[in-house]
């Protein structure tokens, strides 16, 4: 199969892999680490969550964090949000671009969110709506697209058929989440073919986490497939409060290191990310999880 000539990486680590630290870090040091991810060539940042604090206390900055952020021109600072009022808030914060979430296992939406799938996307139709009203962009998460800690494996049949769903509605992009890491490439491909034939490749992205160890080999599958977009988190960061066990997503500087082997354009310079990654694990005072990082410090 050929592979993609270039690749998107939209890093997640300011919100999906800060969310999940007990710790607060302070919205001085967000700001920082998000312009050094953007100095580093990253194009597309998810900068903030406008979940409530009482569920997310990390995220409770947000606000602060999008306005005191020097913006790069070309690079699009991105929000998750749960309702209206989040939408509003993020609106108000200046956000380029937002996401929703959902997931393909009804036993983990109703731990997550507690309501069912279907519940899930009559919650943010409004939001979806709104935001297109405000020429503001929608992105989706679809979450356990492979296998689920409550509900064991996800159908691809069951993926396609959401994924077309959220596509009809008008979210523009669609981040294909193993959320707890345990897919295969043979699983993977399985279930990016089914959601293929509903949804343009070209607007599904690799959200994989590394619990398993899998998470490499696993975008390097859905590449075979023609995506051309992953998720990432600097350093290593995240993990999935409502699944036990779930690591955090895959580093960002192991899928560029590994991107930049088989000759993948992105536009990330390894050295200035690496600056990022130092910088972020040194507040949280760890190393990262990241092999790379670690190898080249």
């Amino acid at each position: 199969m050929i592979l993609p000539k270039s690749v998107k990486i939209v890093e997640v680590g300011p919100r999906d892999g800060l969310q999940n630290e007990s710790e607060a870090v302070s919205a001085q040091a967000k700001i920082h680490m998000v312009e050094l991810l953007a100095d580093a060539g990253l194009t597309a940042i998810e900068a903030a969550s406008f979940v409530s604090p009482k569920w997310v206390p990390q995220m409770a900055t947000s606000p602060e964090v999008l306005a005191g952020i020097k913006r790069s021109p070309g690079v699009t600072y991105s929000a998750l949000v749960p309702n209206i009022k989040g939408l509003e808030a993020a609106i108000e914060a200046g956000v380029d671009e937002i996401a929703v979430f959902s997931a393909a296992s009804e036993k983990f939406t109703q731990k997550n969110i507690n309501c069912s799938v279907a519940e899930s996307i009559e919650r943010f139709l409004p939001v979806v709506e709104l935001a297109k009203k405000h020429g503001i962009k929608v992105r989706t998460y679809l979450s356990t697209a492979v296998g689920c800690p409550y509900q064991g494996d996800i159908s691809p049949a069951t993926v396609k058929a959401l994924a077309k769903t959220l596509w009809d509605i008008g979210c523009y992009e669609i981040s294909l989440g193993d959320t707890v890491g345990v897919g295969t490439p043979r699983k993977i491909q399985a279930m990016i073919e089914a959601v293929k034939e509903v949804v343009p490749v070209s607007a599904l992205a690799a959200h994989f986490h590394d619990t398993y160890g899998q998470a490499l080999a696993n975008i390097y599958a859905a590449l075979e497939c023609g995506v051309s977009i992953v998720d990432s988190s600097v350093a290593g960061l995240g993990g999935c409060p409502y699944a036990k066990g779930a690591s955090g997503n895959v580093a960002t500087e192991d899928v560029l290191y590994m991107l930049n082997g088989l000759g993948i354009e992105t536009g990330v310079d390894m050295d200035k990310l690496l600056l990022a990654s130092k910088f972020i694990s040194q507040e949280l005072g760890r190393i990262p999880a990241s092999k790379v990082a670690c190898a080249l410090s």
